[in-house]
C-alpha cells in the first residue's frame, strides 16, 4: 500500500510507535517470567548431557529421564536433609552470638577507654551524639530496608523453586521442543540447522556441568580444609559447613565468583577465629585461586567450551552489567554460541563471495 497523504504517514508511523511501546512494557511487566524460563532452560540443557549419556549406554531415553530426575530430586532432598540442617544450626548458633556482640559494643565504659586511648583527637560524646542522631533520622528508611531484603530473600527463594520446577518439565519434553522448533526451519536448511543447534546446545550442557564440578570441587575442599585446619589448630573452625556452602555458591559465578567468595569467608574466619586462622585461610585460598585458573578451569573448561580468554572475559562483564548474576552466568555459553555460528555460517558464506 502507497502512502501519500503526509497526516496518513504520520498516524501510521505513530500507530507502530504505540504498538512498539506497548510491547516493550509487555515484555518489562514479563521480564521476570522471562528469566526464570531463561534460567531453567538453561539447567535443563546442563542436564540433558547426562540423559545422553544414558541413551548411548542403551536404555531408552523416557527411563533415562526418569533416571536423572530421580537422581536430581534425590540430591536436592539429600542437600535439604543432610546439608540445611547444618548450615541453620551454625547460622542459629551465629544468631545466638550476636546480644553477646552488642552487650560488647554496648559497654560504654570499654567503648569509650578503647576510644579515647586510640582516637584522643576524635571526642567520643560527640560521635555517639551523631550515630544517634543518624539512626533517628534513618530509623524508617532502615526498617523499610530491612523489610525489604527480607521481601527480596523470599522472592528468591520462591523464584529456585519456580525454576527448578521449570527445569523438570524442560528436561522431559527438551526433545519434542528442539523437534518442533526444527519443523519451523525450511527443508534446504533444516540439517544444517539442527547440526549447529545440537552444537550449541552441547555446548551450553557441558559449560553447565563444568562450572557446577567447579563449584562442587570448591566447596568440598573448602570443607575439608577447614576441617582439617580446626584439628590441627585444636579449635574447630567457626561454621565450616556454611563457609564451604557459600564457596560453592560463589564459584558458580565466573570470574569473580571464587575471589569474592575467598574474601567473604578469609573475613568470616578473621571474625570469628582470629589468629593465626585467618592467615592460614587467606594464603590456602589465593593458592586455591592460583590452582582453579591454571589447573581446574583450564582443563575442565576446554573440554566444555573452547573460548578465547578476552571473549570470556568481555561476555563474562557484558553479561553481569546486562541481566546481573543470571547473565554473568549465561555470557559464556552465549558467546560460544556466537562463535559457532559465526565459524559455521557466517565465515563460510564469506568465503564463497
Amino acid at each position: 500500500m502507497k502512502i501519500q497523504n503526509a497526516f496518513r504517514l504520520g498516524l501510521f508511523g505513530g500507530l507502530g510507535v504505540l504498538v512498539a511501546v506497548v510491547l516493550g512494557a509487555g515484555i518489562g511487566n514479563l521480564a521476570t517470567i522471562l528469566t526464570y524460563v531463561g534460567a531453567a532452560l538453561f539447567l535443563a540443557l546442563g542436564v540433558d548431557p547426562a540423559v545422553s549419556f544414558l541413551e548411548r549406554h542403551k536404555v531408552p531415553r523416557p527411563l533415562a529421564i526418569v533416571i536423572v530426575l530421580v537422581l536430581i530430586l534425590g540430591v536436592f532432598a539429600g542437600f535439604i536433609f543432610a546439608i540445611i540442617p547444618v548450615i541453620a544450626d551454625q547460622v542459629g548458633t551465629l544468631i545466638q552470638q550476636v546480644p553477646k556482640l552488642v552487650e560488647t559494643i554496648a559497654d560504654q565504659q570499654a567503648v569509650q577507654e578503647w576510644w579515647e586511648a586510640t582516637i584522643p583527637w576524635l571526642k567520643y560524646d560527640d560521635v555517639v551524639a551523631n550515630v544517634q542522631t543518624w539512626f533517628t533520622d534513618n530509623l524508617q528508611n532502615i526498617t523499610s530496608g530491612v523489610l525489604s531484603t527480607v521481601i527480596t530473600v523470599a522472592s528468591g527463594l520462591f523464584g529456585g523453586l519456580i525454576v527448578l520446577i521449570l527445569m523438570l518439565y524442560f528436561v522431559a519434553s527438551l526433545g519434542g521442543i528442539k523437534r518442533a522448533m526444527y519443523q519451523l526451519v525450511p527443508a534446504s536448511k533444516r540439517a544444517k540447522f539442527i547440526d549447529i543447534s545440537e552444537q550449541i546446545s552441547t555446548s551450553v550442557g557441558r559449560y553447565v556441568v563444568g562450572q557446577v564440578a567447579l563449584g562442587a570441587c570448591n566447596g568440598v575442599l573448602s570443607f575439608l580444609f577447614l576441617t582439617v585446619l580446626g584439628w590441627v589448630l585444636g579449635d574447630p573452625i567457626e561454621y565450616a559447613a556454611l563457609l564451604a556452602f557459600i564457596a560453592f555458591l560463589f564459584s558458580l559465578v565466573p570470574l569473580v565468583g571464587t575471589i569474592t567468595g575467598s574474601v567473604i569467608i578469609t573475613a568470616l574466619v578473621w571474625l570469628f577465629d582470629g589468629w593465626p586462622a585467618v592467615l592460614i585461610v587467606g594464603i590456602w585460598y589465593i593458592v586455591y585461586m592460583q590452582v582453579e585458573a591454571y589447573v581446574l578451569s583450564p582443563n575442565i573448561m576446554n573440554r566444555a567450551v573452547k573460548v578465547p580468554g578476552v571473549v570470556v572475559v568481555i561476555a563474562a562483564l557484558a553479561g553481569g552489567t546486562l541481566l546481573g548474576i543470571l547473565g554473568a552466568l549465561v555470557a559464556i555459553p552465549v558467546a560460544a554460541s556466537i562463535l559457532i555460528i559465526v565459524k559455521q555460517v557466517i565465515i563460510p558464506r564469506q568465503n564463497e563471495l
